[in-house]
């Protein structure tokens, strides 16, 4: 991970668990391990070199995020979703961001919005070096920061769990320069709406977003 990136998690020390964690789910993300496919402990462990059993940890935890299912006979399977699936989960991520985003522009603290644009910045710094998977991580730390923002513990817990599920369909969706470049011009508008602390601006770009983020999902599904 670049520097830029690592520096939007103030992590002061990162267990086993967190690394190995972080790497499955790249591994994910990215389509290493594809949807539909079992994840083999043996050749994924061997892969990360670690033992079973902090890979099985991970696989419990990717399982409570959704991406990840526990069958019976099977053992962890990467989650495939459909185009309903994304659809329906797609809706309520919007719902969920376009309230954050009306109460952060009407509650948050300067301090807390400067550093949303902080981030926003150093993402825009990894789209023109065209750092994809750093990109991406920071994009949604900055969706995961407007729903923070709002002080709604319960509205930031229900954004993180859905938002996890479909990691995999929002990073495919960005493939392309024109599909890259019009996610980047939409976090734009929507940047500058919560600069204004405009609600009414920043739940129409948060929407338009959303809607356009399906229309690309579904055209690589």
């Amino acid at each position: 991970m670049s520097e830029t990136a690592a520096n939007y998690i103030p992590i002061t020390r990162r267990t086993l668990h967190d690394e190995v964690l972080e790497r499955v789910r790249d591994m994910i993300i990215e389509g290493r391990l594809e949807p539909g496919q079992r994840i083999n402990e043996g050749q994924v462990g061997a892969q990360l070199g670690v033992s079973r059993t902090p890979l099985r940890e991970a696989i419990k935890t990717l399982a409570s995020e959704g991406l990840v299912e526990i069958l019976p006979a099977k053992g962890a399977i990467v989650r495939k979703f459909s185009a309903r699936d994304l659809a329906d989960i797609l809706e309520v991520i919007k719902s969920l961001e376009q309230l954050g985003g009306r109460i952060a522009c009407a509650q948050a603290s300067d301090s807390t919005i400067e550093a949303i644009h902080k981030l926003h910045a150093d993402m825009l710094a990894l789209y023109a070096t065209r750092e994809r998977l750093d990109y991406f991580k920071l994009n949604q730390a900055i969706h995961s920061a407007i729903v923070a923002a709002s002080g709604n513990a319960v509205l930031a817990e229900m954004h993180t769990t859905l938002q996890a599920r479909i990691k995999r369909l929002r990073f495919v969706g960005n493939e392309g320069p024109e599909k890259w470049a019009g996610a980047v011009a939409e976090h734009q508008d929507m940047m500058a709406a919560l600069l204004r602390r405009d609600a009414d601006a920043l739940s129409e770009a948060i929407g338009r977003h959303m809607d356009t983020t399906l229309v690309r999902v579904r055209e690589v599904l």
